[in-house]
C-alpha cells in the first residue's frame, strides 16, 4: 500500500491524526489478487474485496480511504475502474462520499437490520440495536378509506380512519417515512393521543389491540421531491417501499401501512426454514 506508516511520525502526531488517516494504510497489508478474463470485471472485483473489508470490520465505519490515485495504484488499476468499484459501494449504501477540504471516501454507518421474520414496532427495534428511537409527526387528520385501504382494513369505502404520517428518526437521524392508516371504529380519540412515540404500544396501553402478524411486500422504489427532502437524501436515491397491513391475534386488521426507508441506511432481513416452526 503506498505510503505505509512507520516510525517517522511522533506517537503524539500519529494519535492527533489517526482519526483522518487512511484506513488501509493504518496496517500493512497486500493487495487481493485481481483476475482479468471473460466473466468477471475487475471494478466488481474490487467492490467485493472491499465490501468483504467492511463487512468483517477490518474497515470501520467513519474511516477515510486512501485517495483515488493511491488506491488504484495499490490495486494496480486505472482511476476510472476504481471509481466505479467506489460508486457501486456507494450505492450500496457502504461507503459516502465527500468534496472539498477534508474529503474522500468514507466508510459508511452500518446499516439498521429490519428482522421480517418477527412482528415488531420500529421503535422496538431501533431499542434491540442500541439506538434511540424518535419521530416527528408530519401530519395526523381523520379521512375516508380509499378503495387499497378500505380492501386492507376491511371496511366500506368511504368509513373514516385515522391517517398518521411520521419521519421516524435513529439517533436524531431521518431514516424513513410512515404513513399508516387506523380504523376509526376501532381507536377513537387516538389523534388527540402523543404520536412521536411508538404507535404499536400506544394500541396495545390504551386500547388493549396488539398487532401479532402482518403481511408486508417490499418493493424498490426511487425519492422524489418530498421524500428527498424529508429524509435527507439525494432526489433519486434508492428506498424501499414496504406496505403492510397488520392483524390482531384474532384476525382483525389494525393498520395499513406504506413506509419509505432509507436504502443507504436500512437493510431487511427474513428468516427462513424448511418448516415454519424451526424459525
Amino acid at each position: 500500500m503506498p505510503r505505509q506508516p512507520g516510525g517517522r511520525r511522533s506517537t503524539a502526531r500519529s494519535a492527533r491524526r489517526s482519526a483522518s488517516r487512511p484506513a488501509l494504510e493504518t496496517n500493512a497489508r497486500t493487495p487481493p489478487k485481481i483476475v482479468r478474463g471473460p466473466g468477471t470485471t475487475v471494478h466488481s472485483q474490487i467492490e467485493d474485496w472491499l465490501a468483504g473489508e467492511i463487512t468483517v470490520g477490518a474497515l470501520r465505519p467513519g474511516e477515510r480511504l486512501p485517495t483515488e490515485q493511491d488506491l488504484a495504484a495499490w490495486f494496480g488499476v486505472s482511476r476510472m475502474t476504481l471509481r466505479h468499484a467506489l460508486g457501486e459501494l456507494a450505492r450500496r449504501g457502504l461507503v459516502t462520499r465527500a468534496v472539498g477540504r477534508g474529503g474522500g471516501t468514507f466508510v459508511a454507518e452500518p446499516k439498521l437490520e429490519q428482522d421480517l421474520t418477527t412482528l415488531a414496532g420500529f421503535s422496538e427495534q431501533l431499542r434491540r440495536h442500541g439506538m434511540v428511537a424518535g419521530a416527528r409527526v408530519l401530519t395526523a387528520a381523520g379521512r375516508q378509506a380509499g378503495p387499497a385501504a378500505a380492501a386492507a382494513l376491511r371496511l366500506r369505502e368511504g368509513d373514516p380512519v385515522h391517517e398518521i404520517r411520521r419521519i421516524r428518526l435513529a439517533d436524531g437521524k431521518p431514516i424513513a417515512v410512515e404513513h399508516s392508516l387506523f380504523p376509526a371504529v376501532l381507536f377513537p380519540e387516538m389523534l388527540q393521543c402523543r404520536l412521536d412515540g411508538s404507535l404499536y404500544e400506544l394500541l396495545e396501553t390504551r386500547y388493549g389491540q396488539r398487532p401479532h402478524r402482518a403481511r408486508e411486500s417490499l418493493e424498490p422504489v426511487t425519492a422524489g421531491v418530498r421524500e428527498a427532502e424529508a429524509l435527507e437524501v439525494a432526489e433519486g436515491a434508492p428506498l424501499m417501499l414496504v406496505e403492510r397491513t397488520a392483524y390482531a391475534r384474532d384476525g382483525q386488521p389494525l393498520e395499513f401501512a406504506r413506509d419509505l426507508f432509507r436504502g443507504d441506511r436500512t437493510r431487511p432481513i427474513v428468516w427462513t426454514s424448511e418448516l415454519a416452526g424451526d424459525l
